[in-house]
């Protein structure tokens, strides 16, 4: 005895009523069961391509208010906590040629000007990267010129003061990446011998 096997048959199309397109079928298809591997979208995920866009800008806009905050403080006498210590290094880097009240006002417009000039960036951004890495110098200097001050005595650790000078590191990090940025993305026409 022979056994068959009958396929059964669809009804031909009906012309009349039209079906979902098949972009239509795929977003069907992809709302219930995303692909493996794959997560919907979310709003953290929305967040983090905004963050990521707009890294750089942000990076600056940070350090630049950071600074602002700085050297404004230090327009108010007693006003900011490391004062007497940025007047003390100023005084030794000087050889105290320079009286006290005007490197206190320089170096809150310094200050005040490289924060601006990053918050703005543009053309203000490349003077003030030179202008924030000269100082920086001479914020890590103190860690020589004021010993006392800024290392605990027989300890390699440093003092409440110290720790305020070292953890510069994060704004020095900060601006070597958008300075990078800067010069990779806006390189200097090179001079040709003509």
């Amino acid at each position: 005895m022979s056994s068959s096997t009958v396929e059964p048959t669809l009804p031909p199309p009906d012309r009349t009523t039209p079906g979902p397109s098949s972009r239509e079928a795929h977003l069907a298809r992809t709302q219930h069961h995303p692909p493996v591997g794959r997560r919907p979208p979310s709003r953290l995920a929305d967040l983090a391509g905004l963050v990521d866009v707009h890294a750089l800008a942000l990076l600056r806009a940070t350090v630049g208010i950071v600074f602002v905050g700085f050297g404004v403080l230090k327009l108010f006498p007693s006003a900011s906590p490391a004062e007497q210590l940025a007047v003390d290094a100023a005084t030794k880097m000087t050889l105290g040629l320079v009286p006290e009240t005007v490197l206190l006002l320089s170096l809150a417009a310094l200050e005040t000007a490289i924060g601006i000039g990053l918050i703005v960036g543009r053309r203000l951004l490349r003077p003030a990267l030179v202008a924030f890495f000269l100082h920086m110098g001479g914020v890590y200097s103190t860690l020589v010129l004021l010993p006392d001050a800024m290392w605990q005595p027989h300890s390699p650790a440093p003092t409440m003061e110290g720790q305020y000078v070292v953890k510069n590191v994060v704004l020095v990090a900060v601006c070597l990446v958008v300075a990078a940025n800067e010069w990779v993305r806006h390189p200097r026409p090179r001079r040709t011998a003509g």
